[in-house]
């Protein structure tokens, strides 16, 4: 088990809980912890459980692995956890693009999963060819004869 990185943690927390827009009263409530408790965590003083860490992360509306890898409870899961990581702790993205990133990544990777699972159900992945450059004889039409009236009018004009 990795170290316990409370201050980092906590930092996390407060960002994570200021771009949600919740209060620690409502996200201390919403988690089932006291106000003074979260605070407590929040600023690096207290080491929250893996179940407390598990209610604020339904309070954020993020990942608990998130969290876990954050508190140090839980080993980097590979790429997935660094995206998600990622994801949430970027400040340029507001709460509900945060939640419909993450959706959208865990559906193509479900998606891919399944696939790994019934490999014969999915049609063989083919290499793109190469177009071979084959140069065609092109033959152009012969231009029309053009009638050119010189400018002449023809035909009768009534004066």
């Amino acid at each position: 088990m990795a170290a316990l990185k409370v201050p980092e943690l906590g930092e996390f927390l407060r960002e994570q809980r200021q771009g949600a827009k919740l209060s620690l009263r409502q996200l201390a409530e919403v988690a089932g912890v006291s106000n003074p408790y979260l605070s407590q965590v929040e600023r690096g003083l207290r080491k929250p459980s893996a179940e407390v860490l598990q209610q604020i992360a339904k309070g954020l509306r993020i990942s608990a692995e998130v969290l876990y890898v954050r508190a140090g409870i839980l080993e980097p899961g590979g790429d997935r956890a660094e995206v998600e990581t990622a994801v949430m702790a970027d400040p340029g993205l507001n709460e509900r693009q945060r939640r419909v990133l993450l959706d959208i990544y865990q559906s193509f990777r479900s998606e891919n999963a399944r696939a790994d699972d019934h490999p014969s159900d999915q049609p063989a992945p083919t290499k793109p060819q190469a177009r071979k450059a084959t140069a065609k004889k092109t033959t152009r039409a012969a231009p029309k004869p053009r009638t050119s009236t010189g400018g002449q009018h023809h035909g009768n004009t009534d004066r």
